[in-house]
């Protein structure tokens, strides 16, 4: 009787392929286990089994797996549930799901290993040099991996130098597989056991009389001993000032014995005074928001700036966890994680997991492995989008913080799904509740509490009754006409950073701009230069002396003459935080300026150095792009600038003004958070502008209505849904026919609005140009129904010869 199972492969492929197995690993094999499989010429992958059964294949001849690599599930039914939703709803395949969901660490690819023959000894002439080179080196050692080789001969093109030596049968080739994870051990010591009485010990220090430094050594691990009361390892006796040496003789003198055991990555601590009391309003409305989750799955917490949502979510969590069930709470930047951490860790100590993108792969295994076994160090997992991949067993609610940014959004590469939307179905497969959290909710979220699908509860102060900021209007036209500017700074901005500054307490200030100008133009023939596969302008960068691409990465030095007509007479134009850096040192020479964007907050610890420093008062005015919009907390500001409000206002974007909105709400919202009342300023060269009345008056409804009102008349979410087909293509021409060819047949066959085919405002990225389909979906017709009809359009696509070499990308939800 054959025996077969379906395994997903982490591939961009639209189903699972299946394979045969014995009847012993048919019974011994669970579904969410790994298998090394093979596919395709020889090549192996990790796959996940998804369904164990005995019908054969009827289009192939099902090949046997390679290996069982897990002996307990490592994916759970209900992440494959997930998996398959996100893969229907965001329109791509389950193999991506599977390769975006799973650390990379868990997706062993097969190295290819180069193995010689045993019988083979070669005459004189018959090798070139190079295969004898790699020939000597298998003789050395029993096989070389395929970049072994190139490190042999030093070049870069080797595939003929194997091949050559495959087909004379003198080398064999072997996929093997490997094994990433590896668990952390770390090197203990401890006395031998005959010198733990008092006598035998004596002695041992007379012994050691002679040998000064090893004494010392001893007597050093005694006194670790007795202070911690646990386990000495050899890093805490070399951070004491023992050396290595001096520990390897103890060693081998069998004094000291070595052991070592395995311990996780990251162990966060709990400190000392985690208490904390909710004020009255608080108090209220956590009782609110137990009520409303009562009855609905999920509810909405609007609670304005520095109110104390963060405070109401860990008393609700607290809650959740002493019933033995787990949390996720999603965040929509690291940098909230660092801040959240240490607050969270505080009340909790170790039972709050990290899971996100900067860490690495063998810590984000440990997290995944706490959380499958549910263990005590995973109670409650903090991340970002990612995090709602890991493979719960109980959870029991979802706490999803500033739900309205736009980072939840996936945008490349596939699944291009929304974390928040993706959540809220996840907590519904275990009956988990969910809540959403924000100062300036979405108007989609608005829209379903005003439809009565999520409960709502409101927080209108304060915390400390602390009045919200004052916000000042900065008329920039009238500034720049009465010439009271100093570079990008009015006379009224500057006067207020010296006073907030000489009263010792930060300033923050806003610029959504990265490098020193987003260009640079010759005033004789007003030629800018441009990204040679973009159609971008390129980023100068005074620090580096470069002109920059923000696309493709593409650089080069700053021009000393003009490209088109040689003149040397060039200028910059706009500003970036970079430039804003340079101004505060020139405007405030005593302060000390920094900034936070993506160019410093690269390494894994990035956020944390400038976080940390910020709040502990080393950096006086911190300059930054929208990192510094979402919910961190700083005592110490009592000022925020917005260098120009114009910016956000005039984007070819549905979303511009509520993004808007959204964003000066929230960077006004660090300010005066503690204390006196706080100012903010916003420079704008449009104060009668309505986003920005609407900002000062803090008006959520209002401009909820009137964008509400916009959308239903233009068709837009959250009356219709969108999705979005971007096609790709370096021949221009053959791109146009083809986005033409797709845009008639989706409007000829689906009855739903269909817009495009248009050049994007960035219409080449990477040599590649760039057309957009939309199609609008109205809430009448079938969601499911029309997405599958796009999806066999799609294919149809696929199968037209000239059109099979254009790149085709989907995004549900695109915003």
């Amino acid at each position: 009787m054959p025996y077969f199972i379906e395994a997903v492969l982490p591939l961009a492929l639209p189903k699972s392929f299946t394979y045969a197995v014995s009847e012993a690993e048919y019974h011994y094999i669970g579904i969410g286990m790994r298998v090394a499989v093979p596919f395709g010429k020889g090549k192996l992958y990790t796959g996940i089994v998804t369904e164990k059964h005995q019908n054969p294949p009827q289009l192939y001849q099902a090949k046997e797996i390679h290996q069982i690599l897990d002996e307990e599930p490592v994916v759970t039914t209900n992440q494959l549930r997930h998996w398959k939703w996100i893969a229907s709803y965001y329109m791509c395949s389950i193999g991506e799901v599977f390769k975006s969901a799973v650390p990379s660490g868990y997706l062993l690819e097969s190295e290819t290993m180069i193995m010689a023959r045993r019988d083979y000894y070669p005459s004189a002439g018959e090798l070139s040099d190079e295969e004898y080179l790699v020939y000597q080196a298998l003789q050395q050692q029993s096989a070389l991996k395929v970049q072994e080789v190139t490190s042999i001969l030093n070049r870069k093109k080797i595939l003929p130098v194997i091949n050559r030596l495959i087909k004379n049968n003198i080398v064999s080739l072997q996929e093997e597989i490997r094994e990433k994870y590896k668990p952390r051990r770390v090197r203990y010591i401890r006395l031998q056991p005959e010198f733990i009485e008092q006598e035998q010990l004596n002695g041992l220090l007379e012994i050691l009389s002679r040998a000064k430094k090893q004494r010392e050594a001893v007597l050093q691990y005694f006194q670790i001993l007795a202070r911690e009361k646990k386990p000495v390892s050899v890093k805490k006796l070399t951070d004491s000032g023992v050396s290595a040496a001096v520990i390897k003789s103890l060693i081998e003198k069998e004094v000291f014995e070595e052991y070592y055991l395995e311990q996780d990555r990251v162990v966060f601590q709990g400190a000392e005074d985690s208490g904390f009391t909710l004020s009255e309003k608080q108090e209220e409305a956590l009782m609110l928001v137990r009520e409303r989750l009562e009855k609905n799955a999920v509810t909405l917490l609007h609670g304005i700036t520095s109110s104390g949502k963060t405070e109401i979510y860990t008393k609700l969590i607290e809650e959740y966890i002493s019933r033995g069930e787990q949390v996720l709470y999603l965040l929509p930047e690291i940098a909230l994680t660092t801040q959240l951490v240490a607050r969270l860790t505080a009340f909790y100590g170790n039972q709050v997991a990290v899971y996100h993108s900067k860490y690495t792969n063998n810590e984000r295994i440990e997290v995944w492995q706490q959380v499958l076994q549910k263990s005590e160090k995973a109670k409650i997992v903090i991340g970002a989008r990612s995090a709602l991949f890991l493979p719960f067993q109980d959870l029991g609610l979802v706490v999803i913080d500033e739900e309205h940014e736009q980072n939840f959004k996936q945008q490349d590469p596939a699944p291009r799904y929304h974390a928040r939307d993706a959540a809220i179905v996840l907590a519904n497969y275990f009956g988990a509740k969910v809540l959403l959290g924000s100062a300036t909710p979405s108007i989609e979220t608005y829209f379903n509490v005003n439809s009565g699908k999520y409960g709502y509860v409101e927080l209108r102060e304060r915390y400390g009754n602390i009045i919200p900021p004052e916000i000042i209007l900065v008329d920039l036209k009238d500034k720049y006409r009465r010439k009271r500017m100093a570079g990008h700074f009015s006379d009224e901005l500057v006067e207020a950073i010296s006073d907030t500054l000489a009263r010792g307490k930060q300033v923050i200030l806003f610029q959504n701009r990265r490098g020193f100008s987003p260009w640079i133009e010759c005033l004789t023939c007003g030629h800018v230069p441009q990204c040679p596969q973009c159609d971008v302008s390129l980023t100068y960068y005074k620090y580096k002396n470069q002109l920059r691409c923000h696309y493709c990465s593409y650089y080069i030095a700053k021009p000393s003459h003009c490209h088109q007509c040689h003149s040397a007479d060039l200028d910059t134009r706009g500003f970036g935080t970079e430039q804003i850096e340079m101004e505060l040192k020139e405007l405030f020479p005593d302060s000390n300026p920094w900034r936070m964007d993506q160019d410093t907050t690269r390494g894994k610890f990035g956020y944390e150095k400038i976080i940390d420093s910020f709040k502990n008062r080393e950096i006086d005015i911190l300059v930054g792009t929208q990192m510094l919009a979402k919910g961190l907390h700083f005592d110490n500001v009592s000022l925020v600038g917005i260098l120009n409000a114009d910016n956000m206002l005039y984007q070819p974007d549905f979303r511009a003004f509520e993004r808007a909105y959204q964003m000066m709400v929230q960077v006004a919202g660090r300010a005066g958070r503690k204390g006196a009342r706080g100012r903010v300023m916003i420079q704008t060269y449009n104060p009668q502008h309505n986003i920005i009345r609407q900002v000062t008056e803090n008006d959520y409804d209002g401009m909820f209505r009137e964008q509400l009102y916009e959308r239903h008349i233009y068709k837009y979410p959250p009356y219709y849904r969108l999705v979005r087909l971007t096609l790709k293509h370096r021949d221009y021409e053959k791109l146009k026919d083809g986005a033409m060819w797709l845009y008639n047949v989706l409007s000829q066959q689906l009855n739903v609005p269909v817009l495009g085919p248009e050049e994007p405002a960035i219409s080449r990225i990477r040599n590649e140009y760039i057309r957009t389909i939309m199609v609008k979906i109205p809430q009448g017709s079938t969601l499911a129904g029309t997405k599958a009809a796009i999806q066999k359009i799609l294919h149809s696509f696929d199968t037209i010869p000239q059109y099979k070499s254009v790149k085709v990308s989907v995004n549900a939800d695109p915003y």
